[in-house]
């Protein structure tokens, strides 16, 4: 028989349905896939239920309610000094992995090459590829993350058409700082390229340190396509709303892919997010500290058990190191490490190797702290009692 597409196939499984099956499997504390386990705000959930019994329930315009598309505009202004033309630089989809094809299928052809940065989220690789371009990946490594100019300034060439960049950073929890954004801003302007900028973590940075978009730096207005979530600013992953900010001509390009994949999206969840996105400022505040207080809590605890924190900076994860709990280096890989910690520990967590492609860093893995506190404290001792009171 003729086999399937050998872009898609060859990825199989993702790792966060592999863990988080062990996991239940298992009995363990999931801080493996990203996702909250309190619900968002009550006053848009029921605006959602309202807006679904009051209707209308049939297809909404094919760019998306004027009323969201409206509020993107609003929202990306107040926050981000941008002035939005809602009609012709903005599109609504069906969560932001569908705003991330519908870029890369409008911008690209077949042999085009695309830069991406690892770590990276796992949706990118196998789309670009899937448009028939050519992925040109450069990495960061940890500890510190830094932003390797030189293999940067070397991946572009003659063929480039697009850079994708995610800040703030999944798993990493980097956030681009002005001078590293200024950097890529002055390469893709040279290579005549654009970037697709995955933003879906922009109200989740933390310590004071500001998300800054690089559709908003000095040439970049006519060469980003800027991809925000519902799911992430309001904790309803669930609901699959993302959205798309650009130029004209760079919307009409994303359009054009997302008229043949989702067309739209539900119309009663499209009003929902754009009374969401009009929420005072107190309520994106209290949602970056409440993430910050998650993340320290953790944190601490994974250092008391003793594994080294990476510096997390932003998004819904921190990185940690497990190589000082085996000095040895008794387990080949962090996939054989997580497995270990979800049936023995019972804390199920991500291999940082499965953001990168061949010849991966080693010894570290990705926690999830966006959970309730009770949840967090119930790792924390799990990791305790098996690290450190077992030990002792």
């Amino acid at each position: 028989m003729k086999p399937p597409n050998t872009a898609l196939s060859r990825f199989g499984t993702t790792i966060f349905t592999r863990m988080s099956a062990l996991a239940a499997q298992c009995g363990a504390v999931n801080l493996g896939q990203g996702f909250p386990d309190e619900e968002g705000p009550e006053e848009i959930r029921r605006a959602a239920a309202e807006a679904l019994i009051e209707g209308p329930n049939q297809y909404p315009p094919m760019r998306g309610l004027d009323a969201l598309r409206q509020a993107v505009a609003v929202h990306d202004r107040r926050f981000h000094g941008l002035d939005v033309d809602w009609q012709g630089e903005t599109l609504i989809t069906s969560g932001a992995t569908e705003a991330l094809a519908c870029c890369f299928f409008g911008l690209l052809d077949p042999g085009d090459e695309v830069v991406l940065i690892e770590p990276l989220y796992d949706s990118y690789l196998p789309i670009v590829e899937r448009a028939g371009a050519v992925a040109r990946r450069v990495r960061l490594q940890p500890p510190d993350w830094k932003l390797p100019r030189d293999a940067l300034a070397a991946a572009f060439t003659t063929k480039t058409k697009l850079l994708v960049l995610n800040s703030p950073l999944n798993p990493a929890g980097k956030v681009l700082t002005r001078d590293e954004l200024t950097f890529l801003a002055e390469l893709i302007a040279a290579h005549d390229a654009y970037a697709v900028c995955d933003e879906v973590y922009e109200h989740l940075t933390f310590d004071g340190r500001p998300h800054l978009p690089l559709i908003t730096l000095p040439g970049m207005r006519e060469r980003c396509l800027r991809v925000g979530s519902a799911g992430k600013a309001f904790s309803v992953t669930g609901w699959k709303v993302g959205w798309v900010v650009g130029a004209p001509p760079l919307i009409d390009a994303a359009a054009r892919a997302h008229q043949f994949l989702t067309f739209t999206t539900p119309p009663n969840l499209q009003r929902a997010v754009a009374a969401a996105l009009a929420l005072d400022d107190t309520y994106f505040s209290s949602l970056a500290k409440s993430q910050q207080g998650k993340r320290d809590r953790l944190a601490g605890g994974l250092v008391a058990a003793g594994f080294g924190v990476l510096d997390t900076a932003g998004t819904y994860f921190l990185v940690a190191d497990y190589r000082p709990l085996d000095p040895d280096g008794h387990y080949a890989d962090d996939g054989e490490f997580c497995s270990h910690l979800t049936r023995d520990a019972g804390v199920a967590a991500i291999p940082v190797s499965a953001f990168y492609g061949d010849d991966a860093p080693q010894g570290f893995i990705r926690f999830c702290f966006c959970k309730r506190d009770a949840v967090l404290d119930e790792a924390i001792e799990r990791l305790r009692r098996y690290f450190v009171a077992a030990g002792s």
